[in-house]
């Protein structure tokens, strides 16, 4: 075999490995890239419907704590509806944590309203977010 050969032969051969292995760089680099898009496209969605149940739970209970009763059960369909958007996304941990938040709102629309004047009235029995943001937290950390 004549030496031209050879060196045009691997002249070809070597630029067919780099064209080889810069198309392989690219498509790797890309699709990394639309992973990321992909989880932190996620991980928005997540903080909006976290923040929309915290919000919508928080107006329900301040309203449950001024009333004696539930006069109106259309007050809980907005919270329903988004706690099922999270059963979408969600961990289950996060899920049990808004529907314990569901169960505790409809349990204070049964309390009387005054029961909040008493002396002895714990801020913290009050906070029935707060294993719900934690659950969130640790859910959009890890």
């Amino acid at each position: 075999m004549d030496t031209a050969y050879i060196s045009a032969l691997s002249a070809l051969a070597g630029s067919a490995i780099g064209a080889t292995a810069s198309f392989a760089t690219t498509w790797l680099t890309q699709r990394h890239q639309d992973h990321a898009d992909r989880l932190s496209k996620e991980a928005s969605r997540r903080e909006r419907l976290f923040g929309e149940f915290i919000e919508q739970a928080s107006k329900v209970y301040g309203d449950a704590l001024l009333q004696d009763h539930l006069d109106d059960p259309a007050k809980l369909v907005p919270l329903y509806a988004t706690l099922n958007k999270l059963r979408l996304f969600a961990t289950p941990r996060t899920i049990g944590a808004a529907e314990a938040v569901l169960d505790r709102l409809v349990e204070t629309y049964g309390l009387p309203p005054d029961e909040l004047k008493e002396p002895a009235w714990d801020k913290g029995a009050h906070d029935i977010l707060r294993d719900f943001t934690q659950s969130c937290r640790a859910e959009l950390t890890g």
